[in-house]
């Protein structure tokens, strides 16, 4: 059975290797193949030769690494490329141009790397193929907003979506119908070009239509919808005028949805590569090679990190209770994305949060655990953390130091907490994203 000190190397072993699974390069190898001139993805087969020209195009967080793993792949098949990446998650190509913007918070160079991309597609003609890649952050690195809605307008209004504890459907619902290249609109920039769409998901279930706003995917999303957003998140006069009248321009019935002309999609494949649940199965089978009795709880973990956390306690005090009834210590997983709604004003992310809210409920279990809460992208909130890990020693280390958690809870300061009892977990960009990885480990 695994000491405690194997808890701690166990777990993060299992986290990386989680992690690793659903890097780009490894998605890109195991779901897409290349025989001459046959291209086949999953069980669709392209024949290159029958194109004119190949470009590749993309946004989102994992999108350069995605761009560079393509590159590798088709080599001279490609004519041109342009893919935007949040800053810091760069990669060198030859022959596809790698840009860099904002995030979470679009910026100007989000809104000149859709201009450089429109650019690039306005080139493009029913002979051609685009390979669009997708993942996750590209609803902030890529814009092109409506000339009436300022740029710090919008930025407004997705600040205060995101502090008010909307989820990520929501948010990307409010950003579709502001957009002019989201909920499907770039369909429009790449007919009459057929089209691939390889995906890298970051929502829960795996929903195309929100996968970065879905750029190339038929929006169902109404005005009114928006509407019900701001009044159940009580927002309504937080949000700029500039949007509320570009919102009300756009206002027709109330069952009209901007689905848009069906012949822009005829021609588009979505193809989803990496997700969630392949790094939950990887994280399983390496916990059993350890020796571990592991399973899945769910990879559609959603709601208030607090909440959540407090509920996580719970199942680590359940496992603590059968110990005696097992020979092997216990790995539970799961995975999906909280939200926090932010009343403080300290620093933090959803990870961080939910560990800590997890951390008031133990302060009495002596039995030896792990509990490790981390965003598969390298990043939690604002902060230069992934996530933060709690073990049955933490509390020691908070008795030494004299902190008062729940002081730091309450004022969404995780962060700061545990920076000083050191048990954040910092892994820079890993040029994926597949939403949050949560790992308890009993004895």
């Amino acid at each position: 059975m695994p000491k405690m000190s194997n808890l701690k190397i166990h777990g993060f072993e299992i986290l990386n290797f989680a992690i690793n699974s659903v890097k780009p390069d490894r998605l890109i190898k195991d779901s897409i193949t290349l025989s001459g001139n046959c291209l086949k993805i999953k069980n669709t087969i392209y024949q290159l030769e029958d194109y004119k020209n190949i470009y590749v195009i993309g946004a989102g967080k994992a999108s350069a690494y995605m761009a560079s793993a393509v590159e590798n792949l088709l080599g001279s098949w490609i004519t041109d490329g342009i893919v935007v990446a949040k800053y810091d998650h760069k990669t060198v190509c030859k022959k596809i141009k790698i840009l860099e913007a904002g995030h979470p918070n679009l910026d100007k160079k989000s809104l000149a790397a859709a201009d450089e991309i429109l650019k690039l597609l306005s080139k493009t003609g029913k002979d051609d193929l685009v390979i669009f890649l997708l993942s996750g952050g590209g609803s902030s690195v890529l814009e092109k907003l409506p000339p009436e809605i300022p740029l710090e307008d919008f930025i407004k209004l997705n600040n205060t979506l995101i502090n008010c504890g909307a989820d990520i459907t929501e948010i990307n619902r409010v950003r579709k119908k502001i957009s002019l290249i989201k909920g499907g609109k770039l369909a429009k920039y790449i007919y009459p070009s057929e089209c691939i769409t390889l995906i890298i998901s970051d929502v829960i279930g795996d929903d195309i239509g929100f996968i970065a706003s879905g750029p190339t995917y038929p929006d169902e999303t109404k005005i009114g919808d928006l509407f019900e957003i701001f009044d159940k998140y009580k927002i309504m006069n937080d949000v700029p005028v500039s949007i509320l009248k570009y919102l009300d321009s756009q206002n027709r019935s109330p069952d009209d949805a901007d689905i848009g002309d069906k012949k822009y999609f005829e021609k588009i494949k979505h193809f989803i590569i990496g997700s969630n649940k392949i790094a939950l199965l990887s994280a399983l089978n390496l916990a059993s090679e350890f020796g571990y009795d592991s399973k899945i709880i769910s990879d559609r973990i959603e709601g208030e990190a607090k909440t959540i956390g407090r509920e996580i306690s719970n199942i680590i005090k359940s496992a603590f209770e059968t110990a005696s009834e097992r020979k092997n210590p216990v790995c539970i997983l799961f995975g999906g994305e909280t939200i926090v709604n932010v009343i403080g004003s300290g620093k933090g992310g959803r990870n961080q949060e939910l560990v800590l809210s997890a951390l008031l409920e133990l302060g009495e279990v002596t039995a030896n655990f792990l509990l490790i809460s981390c965003g598969t992208d390298g990043t939690d909130g604002p902060t230069d953390a992934a996530g933060a890990y709690i073990d049955n020693s933490t509390w020691t280390k908070i008795e030494e130091l004299n902190l008062l958690p729940s002081v730091y809870l309450n004022n969404n300061d995780s962060y700061n907490f545990f920076s000083k009892i050191g048990q954040l977990i910092k892994t820079g960009p890993t040029g994926t994203n597949v939403m949050d990885i949560i790992i308890i480990l009993v004895e």
